[in-house]
């Protein structure tokens, strides 16, 4: 008997199916003649600015393939890693997820890549600096200044001569 007074209840309640349509259509009614009328979920996501149809779609999702690679790089040795590549992921990621906030259309999806590149940045380049760190005994600060002159002198030696450095990297 109480399964029926609860089925009844469900039956007359304010908070049936065709009430809710009919609450919810009102809602987007209009008076004005030339309105288009209010588009689907599907339709909003192939017809709008950041929709399927559009880079801001797609270029986002390609570049969740960079995410992926660091994440992967996580199996690797942090002496087989490059320290100059890690930091350029990590400030690509901080830069473009700040980016993402700032351009219109926003693009959330663009956002959340860019957040996960720099996550996967910062990590990588903390494995590797701490690797050098327990390698030769020496603080962070140490160990990143080297690394800075490191990477000085390779660019100063391709601006002096770029052919010697394109035959050097290939060897």
């Amino acid at each position: 008997m109480s399964s029926r007074a609860g089925l009844r209840f469900l039956q007359t309640s304010r908070f049936t199916r065709p009430s809710l349509k009919k609450s919810f259509a009102r809602r987007y009614q209009t008076t004005d003649a030339t309105a288009v009328p209010t588009q689907g979920t599907l339709q909003r996501l192939w017809n709008g600015p950041v929709g399927v149809k559009t880079v801001h779609f797609w270029a986002p999702v390609m570049k969740w393939s960079i995410v992926l690679a660091g994440v992967s790089d996580f199996a690797r040795p942090a002496e087989s890693l490059s320290l100059t590549q890690n930091i350029a992921l990590t400030a690509t990621g901080v830069i473009w997820t700040r980016w993402c906030f700032v351009i219109r259309p926003q693009n959330m999806l663009l956002a959340a890549v860019n957040f996960f590149l720099g996550c996967v940045g910062v990590i990588q380049v903390s494995r590797i600096l701490t690797y050098q760190q327990s390698v030769k005994n020496a603080s962070p600060a140490e160990v990143a200044k080297k690394d800075a002159e490191e990477v000085k002198d390779t660019a100063k030696g391709i601006a002096e001569d770029p052919e010697g450095a394109a035959k050097k990297a290939v060897r």
